[in-house]
C-alpha cells in the first residue's frame, strides 16, 4: 500500500512529528510504501537545520533526514508556510534577496500541489496534527 503523511504541528510542542515518524518507520517495515511526507502549517519548522536539541534528547529534523536518505522519502515542506515562519533554501533565500538559508538535508520546497499530486498517488493519506 502506498501510504503519504501530511504533518500539519511543530516538533517539541506537539507529538505530530514524533509519532509520523513512527508511523512511516513502522509502515515502511511492515512493507508499505511512503514516498512522501509533506509538512505545512507549524509543521515546517521539522525542516530547520538550525535547531539545536540537548544531546540527551531526539532530533526530530535529524531523524527525518535519515529516514529520507535511507528509504527514498521525498520530504516536502509547503513554500508559503516556511516563507511565514523565515524559512527558506537557498533558492528561495536568493529569489528574495536574503542572505541566509536553513532548510535541512533531505528536505525541499515546494507548493501545495505536492500535497495534491501526493493525495492522487497514494491509497491513504495519513494525518498528524490538529
Amino acid at each position: 500500500m502506498k501510504i503519504g503523511v501530511l504533518i500539519s504541528e511543530g516538533p517539541y510542542t506537539h507529538q505530530a512529528a514524533d509519532s509520523a515518524y513512527k508511523f512511516v518507520t513502522a509502515a515502511i517495515a511492515a512493507g508499505h510504501e511512503v514516498p512522501r511526507v509533506f509538512f505545512y502549517h507549524d509543521g515546517v519548522n521539522v525542516a530547520t537545520r538550525l535547531s539545536l536539541p540537548p544531546q540527551d534528547e531526539r532530533n526530530i529534523q535529524q531523524n527525518w533526514t535519515s529516514l529520507a536518505k535511507e528509504h527514498g522519502v521525498d520530504l516536502v515542506v509547503c513554500v508559503a508556510a516556511a516563507q511565514r515562519r523565515g524559512m527558506l533554501d537557498e533558492s528561495e533565500a536568493k529569489r528574495n534577496g536574503k542572505d541566509a538559508n536553513n532548510i535541512a538535508e533531505g528536505f525541499r520546497i515546494s507548493g501545495l500541489g505536492q500535497l495534491i499530486e501526493m493525495g492522487i498517488q497514494t491509497d491513504r493519506l495519513v494525518t498528524f496534527g490538529d
